[in-house]
């Protein structure tokens, strides 16, 4: 067997010191999905959006509920 599924439902990222923000540009209208440090404000990116479904798939991996979007 090539690929083996995940057990692992959703991934971790940490709590406590990272938020997940949408990163939206303005001019462009690209959306980077990712994480942003709550004490340097460091974001790191994690996917392009390029759709709902992205946005969803994105939101399920990490077990979100709630993301804030940033321009």
């Amino acid at each position: 067997m090539l690929f083996k599924k995940s057990n692992s439902k959703t991934k971790a990222y940490d709590k406590e010191n990272q938020i997940p923000v949408l990163r939206c540009s303005i001019c462009t209208g690209e959306q980077v999905a990712g994480f942003k440090d709550i004490h340097t404000g460091k974001f790191n990116d994690v996917t392009l959006i390029k759709s709902d479904a992205e946005l969803k798939r994105f939101m399920k991996e990490y077990g979100i509920e709630k993301i804030t979007k940033e321009y």
